[in-house]
């Protein structure tokens, strides 16, 4: 991992807007992802954060601009989207689910052979949830949910790993192991880029961060992005937008209303 990902390209934003329905809800992005990047991508509600990330793993296509992702391919790229958005009630087994991850490698249809078993085992050891084989989804704390899903990380093997907001709603110690487990992926080679609210976190754990306000409002280390005064800077700015929003709303409702 470590030599493939060290000749790899970097992932470049070029001028990049995404939205939906042709409406910008994060515009004109530029910078770049070297291999191995764990980044913070941090900003107020709003700030078109999830939209970013979700047009990084292909998700949603640019209305302008382009993603270059050095050579990678959509196999190369995990996507973890937020636990409120995963559906848990489908009474799968905590071992079943966290194989999953092997299916790009084995095939829907395909036997999982001893040397995923394996990988399974390995994965479920690491995120510390060993013991639960058996348990099924739905009988998870939402910490331990958490865990699984980064276990199902682990098998998938992926060189682009892509999370939103993976530490909300998880107790202190679920917090620490995965930041370590982040932290690991780094040292591989692999690339981690993180949605997150809890700016200490992005501070302390993460080398470099992104703060978006509908736009780019700082991309380098992590401390000197998330400054107080680019924080308060993002927050104005996406309240300017909301202003020009509901003003653009209303001023709709009144040219309707005149033309009935």
């Amino acid at each position: 991992m470590n030599r493939a990902t060290s000749e790899a390209a970097p992932i470049r934003l070029e001028n990049l807007t995404l939205g939906y329905e042709r409406r910008p809800a994060v515009h004109h992005v530029d910078g770049a992802i070297p291999p191995g990047t764990a980044l913070a991508v941090c900003g107020p509600n709003g700030a078109g954060k999830s939209t970013l990330l979700k047009g990084l793993a292909g998700l949603l296509k640019p209305l302008g601009g382009r993603i270059d992702y050095g050579g990678l391919q959509a196999r190369d790229i995990a996507y973890l989207p937020q636990l409120f958005e995963i559906d848990f009630d489908f009474p799968i087994r905590l071992w079943d689910f966290v194989a999953t991850g092997a299916l790009v490698r084995s095939g829907l249809f395909g036997r999982i052979g001893d040397t995923e078993a394996e990988r399974v085992a390995q994965a479920l050891v690491a995120v510390k949830l060993t013991g639960f084989e058996d348990r099924t989804l739905d009988t998870l704390s939402g910490g331990q949910m958490q865990r699984a899903l980064f276990a199902r990380l682990i098998v998938q093997d992926r060189r682009v790993i892509l999370l939103d907001e993976p530490f909300g709603a998880i107790d202190a110690a679920t917090t620490e192991d995965l930041l370590a487990l982040i932290a690991h992926w780094s040292e591989q080679g692999r690339t981690v880029v993180a949605v997150l609210h809890e700016l200490s976190l992005a501070r302390r754990a993460f080398p470099q961060a992104l703060l978006l306000a509908r736009e780019m409002i700082a991309w380098g280390e992590a401390r000197q992005a998330l400054s107080d005064e680019n924080l308060a800077r993002a927050q104005r700015m996406v309240e300017a937008f909301d202003r020009d929003a509901q003003e653009c709303i209303l001023d709709r409702t009144i040219e309707r209303e005149h033309v009935h």
